[in-house]
């Protein structure tokens, strides 16, 4: 018997206020899948779709799924199926999952699937439950059919951050591609791999050689020097003349 998900008080954000402004090119655009006839509109979707779940630094061409693109652009199966199928990939898996604990997939699969920013540690808590009982197939399955997606993105509608931009304000909400796929706790668990250690420089020893040349220059030099001013205090005198 599974655990019922805990609940969570929402908070008031930007994507939770109802909207009047005009559309404009401040306001993103959504990559709707409906009465797409071009495979060159099915393609920038697609790629709207990678840059959503993998972010920039993780659209590679290694990383991209031939099988899942070409079931989409048949309409064999719904954009919200590729994104299920994105969150699930082995790609998904080893740069964002495995290298970051519960809490912290929630809050990135949260930022990346429903286009907004956590409520509180609470929904942290109770999403990681459901990952620690369901696994990660059931996380994203409960995700992608819970209520807020469906009335946000449906099923042919690529996510994307939600009312990111403020009317009549400088700054809005922070764009979601800035959060890094790990944290400081998994640099600490590198660190304590042997990762990241600092490793002193060893101090320069000259040769022998070296150091016999710098000291024939050094009492040449003097000696040059004592020569020099003693011939200056001679000819002072008029004892010789230079």
């Amino acid at each position: 018997m599974s655990i019922p998900r805990l609940n969570y008080a929402p908070r008031s954000q930007n994507q939770r206020v109802k909207g009047f402004d005009l559309s404009g090119e401040e306001q993103q655009s959504p990559f709707k899948a409906e009465a797409l006839t071009s495979m060159l509109e099915k393609e920038v979707l697609i790629r709207a779709a990678y840059r959503q779940i993998f972010n920039e630094q993780q659209m590679l061409m290694a990383n991209r799924l031939p099988v899942l693109e070409s079931q989409l652009k048949n309409n064999q199966i719904t954009v919200q199926d590729f994104i299920r199928g994105l969150l699930l990939s082995d790609t998904f898996m080893l740069r964002n999952v495995n290298v970051n604990n519960n809490y912290r997939i929630v809050e990135m699969c949260i930022q990346r699937v429903l286009g907004r920013e956590v409520y509180s540690e609470q929904e942290k808590i109770a999403w990681s439950i459901v990952i620690a009982t369901k696994g990660m197939q059931g996380f994203v399955d409960e995700l992608l059919n819970s209520e807020e997606y469906l009335e946000n993105f449906g099923l042919s509608i690529v996510p994307f951050q939600r009312r990111r931009v403020l009317p009549q304000q400088a700054e809005g909400a922070l764009p979601i591609a800035r959060m890094p796929r790990y944290d400081a706790q998994h640099r600490d668990r590198l660190r304590e791999l042997g990762y990241f250690k600092y490793v002193p420089a060893a101090p320069w020893v000259a040769p022998a050689w070296l150091s016999l040349l710098g000291k024939l220059i050094t009492f040449g030099g003097a000696g040059v020097l004592v020569i020099g001013a003693l011939a200056i205090a001679l000819a002072a005198f008029e004892i010789i003349s230079l």
